[in-house]
């Protein structure tokens, strides 16, 4: 996301809505007039405001061609699966191919697996590349809610009936864990979680579930969510 198309966007709409004239009606009194701003001319567009993450991370530029990462964010929603899908899960099973080559292991032994929606490679890449936030109005909204413990082991096992995921986005959701999970962990989500494998006190599995950063600040509860500044 480009902070500075962001930050356009907002003087442009507080110009809109601050400038004004003033003129006098008929029995003196004052009155502001708004004074119509033009916005003629092309506008280009250059990003989505979908899902954070994604296109930086299943997209890529080979140099000497067309940018995959610029296509993407001026491709309209509609056509964007048709375009990407498929680049998409190759670079997820590329990534499965680094992390078995660093393992010692034979790449063709470490693949993608179903994650915990139960969703196979291409149906997981050809949601993702559709670059929106979608919304259920019958669903809670959330990036991910894995429902509940149903055979009390102390782990939510999906799928499994109960989950929500992909409904819209709360302030305090971790989207990007919940996409790494998607991604890399497997039925359970928890399947490269730096787990140390043999017991010795090191990590034998890489740490790919998880960007290790978590929510620090306190958020309202009320529009605009804007929580007490911290020293």
């Amino acid at each position: 996301m480009k902070l500075y198309n962001i930050k356009h966007l907002a003087l442009a709409f507080g110009a809109a809505l601050t400038i004004a004239s003033c003129s006098d009606d008929d029995n003196g009194d004052m009155q502001m007039e708004p004074e119509m701003n033009d916005f003629s001319g092309t506008y280009t567009q250059v990003d989505h405001m979908g899902r954070p993450g994604i296109n930086t991370v299943l997209s890529y530029d080979v140099e000497g061609q067309a940018s995959v990462k610029d296509a993407q964010n001026v491709t309209v929603p509609s056509e964007m699966g048709a375009m990407f899908q498929a680049g998409f899960e190759a670079r997820l099973e590329q990534y499965h191919d680094v992390y078995a080559n660093l393992l010692g292991a034979d790449p063709a032994d470490v693949n993608y697996e179903n994650n915990i929606l139960g969703l196979d490679a291409a149906t997981l890449t050809g949601y993702l590349a559709a670059d929106v936030l979608e919304v259920a109005p019958n669903l809670p909204t959330t990036y991910f809610n894995p429902g509940t413990d149903n055979d009390g082991d102390g782990r939510v096992l999906v799928p499994d009936g109960d989950e929500v995921a992909l409904t819209g986005r709360l302030i305090t959701d971790d989207v990007i864990d919940v996409s790494l999970i998607l991604l890399f962990g497997g039925e359970e989500g928890d399947r490269f979680s730096g787990q140390d494998t043999d017991g010795d006190g090191t990590a034998d599995l890489p740490r790919l579930t998880s960007d290790g950063v978590s929510l620090t600040a306190t958020v309202s509860t009320d529009f605009p969510f804007l929580g007490t500044p911290e020293n």
